[in-house]
Protein backbone atom coordinates (compact mmCIF):
# COMPACT_ATOMS: atom_id res chain seq x y z
CA UNK A 1 0.00 0.00 0.00
CA UNK A 2 1.21 3.51 -0.82
CA UNK A 3 2.23 6.08 1.85
CA UNK A 4 -0.68 9.02 2.09
CA UNK A 5 2.72 11.31 1.63
CA UNK A 6 3.20 9.94 -2.05
CA UNK A 7 -0.48 9.66 -2.32
CA UNK A 8 -0.91 13.57 -1.62
CA UNK A 9 1.88 14.55 -4.07
CA UNK A 10 0.69 12.64 -6.56
CA UNK A 11 -2.46 14.69 -6.38
CA UNK A 12 -0.83 17.73 -6.09
CA UNK A 13 1.73 17.07 -9.13
CA UNK A 14 -1.11 16.22 -11.45
CA UNK A 15 -2.84 19.50 -10.40
CA UNK A 16 0.05 21.09 -11.21
CA UNK A 17 0.13 19.87 -14.17
CA UNK A 18 -3.39 19.97 -15.18
CA UNK A 19 -3.01 24.29 -14.37
CA UNK A 20 0.42 24.31 -16.29
CA UNK A 21 -1.61 23.00 -19.18
CA UNK A 22 -5.01 24.74 -18.96
CA UNK A 23 -3.53 28.02 -17.86
CA UNK A 24 -2.38 28.90 -21.52
CA UNK A 25 -5.61 28.37 -22.93
CA UNK A 26 -7.25 31.37 -20.90
CA UNK A 27 -4.78 33.52 -21.98
CA UNK A 28 -5.50 33.56 -25.46
CA UNK A 29 -9.13 34.69 -25.23
CA UNK A 30 -9.60 38.09 -27.07
CA UNK A 31 -11.10 41.37 -26.09
CA UNK A 32 -14.91 41.51 -27.94
CA UNK A 33 -13.86 45.33 -29.13
CA UNK A 34 -13.82 46.10 -32.43
CA UNK A 35 -11.42 48.81 -33.48
CA UNK A 36 -12.62 51.81 -35.70
CA UNK A 37 -10.14 51.58 -38.97
CA UNK A 38 -7.79 54.85 -39.42
CA UNK A 39 -8.53 56.65 -42.33
CA UNK A 40 -6.02 59.70 -43.49
CA UNK A 41 -7.41 62.16 -46.04
CA UNK A 42 -4.98 63.28 -48.53
CA UNK A 43 -5.20 65.32 -51.48
CA UNK A 44 -5.99 62.85 -54.50
CA UNK A 45 -4.84 65.64 -57.21
CA UNK A 46 -1.24 65.26 -56.69
CA UNK A 47 -1.40 61.76 -57.73
CA UNK A 48 -3.26 62.19 -61.02
CA UNK A 49 -0.52 62.27 -62.90
CA UNK A 50 1.39 58.90 -61.33
CA UNK A 51 0.86 55.52 -63.19
CA UNK A 52 2.34 52.26 -62.43
CA UNK A 53 5.22 51.00 -64.20
CA UNK A 54 7.39 48.43 -64.08
CA UNK A 55 11.11 49.04 -63.31
CA UNK A 56 12.64 46.04 -63.60
CA UNK A 57 14.28 43.93 -63.83
CA UNK A 58 11.85 41.84 -65.02
CA UNK A 59 11.75 38.42 -63.98
CA UNK A 60 15.10 38.85 -61.91
CA UNK A 61 13.37 36.39 -58.75
CA UNK A 62 13.12 37.20 -55.07
CA UNK A 63 15.49 40.12 -54.48
CA UNK A 64 18.34 38.76 -51.98
CA UNK A 65 20.61 41.64 -51.53
CA UNK A 66 20.43 45.27 -52.37
CA UNK A 67 23.25 47.57 -51.71
CA UNK A 68 23.79 51.38 -53.16
CA UNK A 69 27.79 53.21 -53.22
CA UNK A 70 27.88 55.42 -50.97
CA UNK A 71 29.34 57.92 -52.74
CA UNK A 72 26.73 58.41 -55.22
CA UNK A 73 23.09 58.07 -54.21
CA UNK A 74 21.66 56.92 -57.96
CA UNK A 75 24.45 53.68 -58.16
CA UNK A 76 22.73 50.75 -56.55
CA UNK A 77 23.16 46.99 -57.00
CA UNK A 78 20.77 43.81 -56.52
CA UNK A 79 20.91 40.52 -56.82
CA UNK A 80 18.04 38.34 -57.15
CA UNK A 81 17.56 33.98 -56.71
CA UNK A 82 17.64 33.48 -60.24
CA UNK A 83 18.61 36.77 -62.43
CA UNK A 84 21.88 37.57 -61.17
CA UNK A 85 23.61 40.65 -60.47
CA UNK A 86 22.16 44.01 -61.66
CA UNK A 87 23.13 48.06 -61.39
CA UNK A 88 21.32 51.16 -62.30
CA UNK A 89 23.14 54.24 -62.03
CA UNK A 90 19.96 56.84 -62.02
CA UNK A 91 18.49 55.40 -59.27
CA UNK A 92 16.33 52.60 -60.11
CA UNK A 93 15.03 54.11 -63.45
CA UNK A 94 16.22 51.84 -65.69
CA UNK A 95 19.03 48.18 -64.59
CA UNK A 96 20.77 46.55 -66.64
CA UNK A 97 22.67 42.70 -65.83
CA UNK A 98 26.52 42.79 -65.32
CA UNK A 99 26.88 39.18 -64.37
CA UNK A 100 25.08 37.62 -67.86
CA UNK A 101 28.61 35.84 -69.24
CA UNK A 102 30.39 36.01 -66.11
CA UNK A 103 28.73 34.43 -63.63
CA UNK A 104 28.76 30.56 -63.95
CA UNK A 105 25.28 30.25 -61.77
CA UNK A 106 22.13 32.72 -61.84
CA UNK A 107 21.58 33.00 -57.72
CA UNK A 108 23.17 36.05 -56.18
CA UNK A 109 23.23 35.68 -52.31
CA UNK A 110 25.00 39.00 -50.66
CA UNK A 111 27.09 41.66 -52.08
CA UNK A 112 29.32 44.28 -50.61
CA UNK A 113 30.85 47.13 -52.25
CA UNK A 114 34.69 47.88 -51.29
CA UNK A 115 35.31 50.44 -48.25
CA UNK A 116 38.84 50.95 -49.75
CA UNK A 117 37.89 51.03 -53.37
CA UNK A 118 34.40 51.15 -54.46
CA UNK A 119 35.39 49.93 -58.01
CA UNK A 120 35.14 46.78 -56.20
CA UNK A 121 32.19 44.54 -55.63
CA UNK A 122 32.13 40.99 -53.66
CA UNK A 123 28.73 38.84 -54.99
CA UNK A 124 28.46 35.54 -52.71
CA UNK A 125 26.68 33.29 -54.74
CA UNK A 126 24.17 31.15 -54.11
CA UNK A 127 20.51 31.04 -52.49
CA UNK A 128 20.18 32.12 -48.77
CA UNK A 129 17.61 29.97 -48.07
CA UNK A 130 17.72 26.33 -49.33
CA UNK A 131 13.88 25.27 -50.18
CA UNK A 132 13.40 22.50 -52.34
CA UNK A 133 13.38 22.65 -55.91
CA UNK A 134 13.33 26.48 -56.31
CA UNK A 135 16.69 26.82 -54.92
CA UNK A 136 19.92 27.37 -57.05
CA UNK A 137 23.21 26.55 -55.01
CA UNK A 138 26.11 28.93 -55.48
CA UNK A 139 29.74 28.45 -56.32
CA UNK A 140 31.55 30.84 -53.38
CA UNK A 141 32.53 34.57 -53.95
CA UNK A 142 32.83 36.49 -56.67
CA UNK A 143 35.21 39.97 -57.29
CA UNK A 144 33.40 42.06 -59.19
CA UNK A 145 36.35 44.57 -60.70
CA UNK A 146 34.55 47.75 -62.15
CA UNK A 147 31.14 46.80 -61.49
CA UNK A 148 31.31 43.90 -64.11
CA UNK A 149 34.07 44.47 -66.80
CA UNK A 150 36.68 42.30 -64.93
CA UNK A 151 35.73 39.27 -62.70
CA UNK A 152 38.10 37.22 -60.42
CA UNK A 153 36.64 33.82 -58.28
CA UNK A 154 37.44 33.07 -54.71
CA UNK A 155 36.29 30.03 -52.43
CA UNK A 156 35.98 26.30 -53.43
CA UNK A 157 34.69 27.00 -57.12
CA UNK A 158 32.21 23.67 -56.73
CA UNK A 159 28.76 23.81 -56.78
CA UNK A 160 26.84 23.68 -53.31
CA UNK A 161 29.70 25.48 -51.41
CA UNK A 162 28.92 27.00 -48.40
CA UNK A 163 31.53 29.54 -47.51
Amino acid sequence: MASPTKYIMKKILLFVFMLAVALPSFSQRGKNTVSNPVTISFDASLYEGLTWRNIGPFRGGRSNAVTGLPSNDQVYFAGYTGGGLWKTENAGISWFNISDGFFKTSSVGDIAISESDPNVIYVGMGEHAIRGVMTTYGDGILQVLRWGKNLEAYGTGKDQAYI
